[in-house]
C-alpha cells in the first residue's frame, strides 16, 4: 500500500547518476520535493515522462521544488540515460538493496522487480501533500503534478 497524504515521507539516501549521495532529509526546511518513481530507464513511457519533467522543470523549480527521479536501475545506467536525454535533475539508483526505497513508499512491484509509477509531492516539513500511483503501462500527467506543486504553501 503506497504511503498517503499527511504521512511523513520515509527518509532515504541514494546515489544519483553522478555517484553523489542524495538524502531526502537534506531538503527539509529548504525545498519541497517531487519524488518520481519509474520502472526502467530507456523504456518508451519512462523516457517520455522524464522528458516531460525536464521540460516542466523551470515551473517546478520556480515553485522552490526539487525533482528527484528514482528507479531500480544502476547508477551507471542512469548516467548514460540522463546524458542521452538531457536530464539535469537527479536520477537516483534504488539498485541495492534492490527496490528498498520503492518498497518503503509502497510502490515496488515484486513480480517485475521494479517500481510502479508513483509520484509524491513532499513539503518542506517532509510531509506528503499529494500523491498518485499509476500502473506500469499508464503514463502520469505532468501538468496535474505541476498544479499540485503550485498549490503548496510558499
Amino acid at each position: 500500500m503506497p504511503i498517503g497524504v499527511g504521512e511523513v515521507a520515509p527518509d532515504f539516501a541514494l546515489s544519483d547518476q553522478h555517484g553523489a549521495d542524495v538524502r531526502l532529509s537534506g531538503f527539509r526546511d529548504i525545498r519541497n520535493v517531487v519524488l518520481v518513481f519509474y520502472p526502467f530507464a530507456f523504456t518508451g513511457i519512462c523516457t517520455g515522462e522524464l522528458r516531460a519533467l525536464r521540460d516542466h522543470l523551470p515551473l517546478l523549480e520556480g515553485a522552490d521544488t526539487a525533482v528527484l527521479g528514482v528507479s531500480c536501475d544502476t547508477m551507471f545506467a542512469l548516467r548514460v540515460f540522463a546524458d542521452r536525454e538531457g536530464l539535469t535533475y537527479p536520477l537516483l539508483a534504488d539498485f541495492w538493496p534492490h527496490g528498498a526505497v520503492a518498497q518503503a513508499y509502497g510502490v515496488f512491484d515484486e513480480e517485475r522487480g521494479c517500481a510502479l509509477r508513483g509520484t509524491f509531492v513532499i513539503d518542506r516539513a517532509g510531509v506528503v501533500r499529494w500523491t498518485v500511483v499509476n500502473a506500469i503501462p499508464d503514463a502520469r500527467e505532468v501538468t496535474t503534478l505541476v498544479r499540485a506543486v503550485e498549490e503548496l504553501p510558499r
